[in-house]
């Protein structure tokens, strides 16, 4: 895996957080709130290697929303869901990929490898930039 030369050192990646959110959940909403969290449990460390951490269901659940979606797996869910992240993944620069069973979350690994970008397993294996926690500690 390698990080793009392309963005200056002291710049922060945009990095998908990718695993779970209706997998395993049998559609049970405190399952999917479970995963979630999950997933949002990851953004606090991303952030604090100094880069800024995206789940793509905080730029799909709105647009899902206005569109009529009421809940979780419906068909405007799918309608929208996996397009945004395609958009997302045009735009970040990394994935971080969560354990899990995640037909979504593979999708966006397949994506992210077929645009070249680096794939991780664990918030260490990105890069440490200046700006880290420091900027943020009161």
């Amino acid at each position: 895996m390698s990080f793009s030369a392309a963005i200056p050192q002291d710049l922060p990646l945009l990095v998908l957080i990718a695993g779970p959110y209706l997998s395993g959940t049998d559609g049970d909403p405190a399952r999917i709130a479970a995963n979630r969290a999950r997933l949002e449990a990851a953004a606090l460390p991303i952030y604090e290697r100094g880069h800024l951490p995206m789940l793509g269901e905080w730029l799909a659940l709105p647009i899902i929303h206005a569109a009529g979606g009421r809940e979780p797996g419906d068909a405007v869910f799918h309608a929208y869901q996996y397009p945004v992240a395609e958009r997302l993944l045009a735009r970040c620069d990394a994935v971080l990929r969560l354990p899990g069973a995640s037909r979504g979350a593979d999708m966006d690994v397949a994506r992210a490898r077929a645009r070249g970008l680096p794939v991780v397993h664990d918030v260490s294996e990105l890069p440490l930039r200046p700006q880290g926690a420091q900027e943020a500690r009161p």
